[in-house]
């Protein structure tokens, strides 16, 4: 029969020994987690100009097609930063004339492409994704999109590629010139709107968070696309 004190001393002990094995193992993991969160932003970002990475290929592909990366800000305005590393959900909580924004430039056969990171809001928690525009600034390569907590079948298929690939081809100004961001349409788009992608059957909050994560998300560049396009 033990005494309460020995009891108490052994569950101590233990315990402590737990805690020091889980912070050795999470420091020991920590390089691999972050590679790996690197590895699938590249895949992501590739994906956006349509270019399909292994996790293996990706650090290559990422240095062959990326070939400029930037920060800018809300006047369009290049500023000191590292693109890669901006983390969006802390720019989000900052006052817009305070935001580093990314931009990742790629040169796919010698076409120019602009890709600008979003984020925004689902019906169950974050979603955010990359957008790819042409040397015009105004028509969209493709895009890709991701979520945290969406329902699969439902506000989850912003994720696939059936979704995402409606996005190509369409413009995100007018032909007078006017922003005017892709929308997601419930019920779905007019046939040949340029503006419009046909929303989810089931996710509207998610299909509306999309839209709104656009408009926000682009609308913060719209200085640094105009800046471009007049020179």
């Amino acid at each position: 029969m033990y005494s309460n004190k020995y009891i108490f001393i052994y569950s101590s002990v233990m315990v402590l020994i737990v805690a020091l094995l889980l912070s050795a193992a999470a420091m020991f993991l920590k390089p691999m987690q972050e590679r790996n969160m690197r590895i699938e932003k590249m895949q992501n970002i590739l994906a956006s100009i349509n270019i399909t990475a292994s996790r293996g290929e990706a650090e290559t592909l990422f240095d062959q097609y990326i070939v400029e990366t930037k920060v800018v800000n809300s006047k369009g305005e290049e500023i000191e930063g590292n693109a890669f590393n901006v983390n969006l959900q802390d720019e989000n909580r900052k006052a817009p004339e305070e935001r580093q924004l990314p931009v990742f430039i790629a040169d796919v056969d010698g076409d120019t492409y602009y890709i600008v990171p979003l984020r925004g809001n689902g019906l169950w928690g974050a979603i955010w994704g990359y957008f790819s525009l042409a040397s015009d600034l105004e028509t969209v390569v493709g895009a890709n999109f991701d979520h945290a907590s969406e329902t699969p079948g439902l506000g989850a298929e912003i994720s696939q590629r059936e979704f995402e690939n409606q996005f190509a081809g369409k413009r995100i100004f007018d032909e007078e010139g006017t922003f005017t961001p892709v929308t997601v349409v419930k019920g779905g788009a007019p046939e040949g709107d340029p503006h419009g992608v046909d929303a989810i059957s089931g996710g509207t909050i998610t299909s509306n968070g999309v839209t709104n994560m656009i408009r926000d998300g682009l609308g913060i560049y719209e200085s640094y696309f105009l800046k471009l396009k007049s020179l």
